[in-house]
């Protein structure tokens, strides 16, 4: 798929692993394209793993408020799990651990959406 994205599905959740930074160009346009591509699907539940994540920029941000949006008007759902520390502080600062939820691990994730 991408260099930076790693897709796979679990039951009926799509999971996607990111790694490295995303700071607004060619990996932040696949992480785009790849949000799009698992949004066009029935199925809308995703997990992000972040755990290999090293920095997002506020451009790698809005695609993922973006993503957000349109997966809640289609009635699914985002969540994030294995968010580094350095990375729940940019969620933190920037008030959206308010707007995605946030897990410890992706098995945490993944229950979420049998618990939701």
């Amino acid at each position: 798929m991408f260099d930076q994205i790693k897709q796979q599905q679990v039951d009926n959740i799509d999971l996607l692993s990111l790694r490295g930074q995303f700071i607004g160009g060619v990996e932040t346009d696949d992480l785009r394209s790849a949000l799009n591509a698992v949004a066009e699907k029935e199925v809308n539940n995703l997990v992000l793993n972040l755990a290999e994540v090293s920095y997002l920029n506020s451009t790698a941000l809005g695609v993922l408020i973006s993503a957000k949006a349109n997966f809640s008007k289609r009635n699914g759902r985002i969540v994030l799990c294995s968010v580094s520390k350095s990375i729940e502080n940019i969620f933190v600062i920037t008030k959206l651990t308010l707007v995605f939820d946030i897990y410890a691990t992706q098995e945490e994730a993944i229950k979420s959406f049998t618990h939701s």
